[in-house]
């Protein structure tokens, strides 16, 4: 199956190294969250290995999650209160869950996650419908630079040892808004493959998509820490509110 049509490839290739070293810190997307909760009930979007929801839930809040990859749920059953929080697998885009809940997030640049741009405006559309009157969606994206992938085709040495080789390969279609990644380990057990692909969008295009959905842009800054967004930055983070 292709890596455009499978949303639960992501979890079964990385969910035992989801977790390592390099992975942003939590805390301030926590911080951040708790106070918009208020007082909950909360769901996160591709809640993967629990790294947001969990220390969200340790506040007393009531957190569920939607994940596509049971892997992934596995690695966040086995954490400390992973075990009893309500998770729901499925594809994010269908929300598959009820609601009400006072807050929606979907963080670490997972929107772009859903391939194709109907997927990301049903996301939106079923996000609407699970919202509480003011509820609030986050969404953490970065802001796409052409200088990024100014080529059609990219190639990174990630590591060379005695026993291995990794490289990473870029192929991007700007007119899609996709690209297509594929990480390429060499060792003595042969070629192993982890593919991996994004559908990019510009701030004002997710905004085109909330307004689509009934959402309305209600803040946006450029990081955890409320730092002003401006023409320089280089991620977002905003939130949309229902009408």
């Amino acid at each position: 199956m292709s890596v455009f049509d499978d949303p639960g490839l992501f979890g079964r290739l990385w969910a035992v190294t989801y977790d390592g070293p390099g992975n942003p810190d939590p805390a301030p997307a926590v911080d951040f969250l708790a106070p918009l909760a208020d007082g909950g009930p909360v769901l996160e979007l591709a809640v993967g290995t629990g790294r947001v929801a969990l220390p969200l839930a340790a506040r007393g809040l009531a957190v569920e999650g939607v994940e596509a990859s049971p892997e992934m749920v596995a690695q966040l059953r086995a954490k400390p209160g992973g075990e009893h929080m309500p998770v729901t697998i499925g594809d994010m885009a269908d929300v598959p869950v009820a609601g009400p809940y006072r807050l929606v997030f979907l963080v670490f640049n997972t929107l772009f996650n859903l391939v194709d741009a109907e997927r990301q405006a049903a996301c939106f559309r079923n996000v609407a419908r699970v919202l509480t009157p003011g509820g609030a969606f986050v969404v953490e994206t970065y802001v796409p630079d052409p200088a990024d992938f100014d080529r059609d085709e990219q190639v990174q040495v990630r590591e060379v040892t005695e026993d291995s080789a990794t490289i990473r390969l870029h192929r991007y279609d700007r007119a899609a808004q996709t690209f297509v990644r594929q990480t390429v380990t060499f060792d003595a057990d042969g070629v192993h493959l982890r593919p991996f692909a994004m559908r990019y969008a510009w701030p004002e295009q997710i905004d085109e998509m909330a307004e689509r959905a009934g959402l309305r842009l209600a803040e946006r800054y450029a990081d955890w820490d409320r730092t002003p967004f401006d023409a320089d930055s280089r991620a977002h983070i905003s939130v949309y509110r229902t009408r």
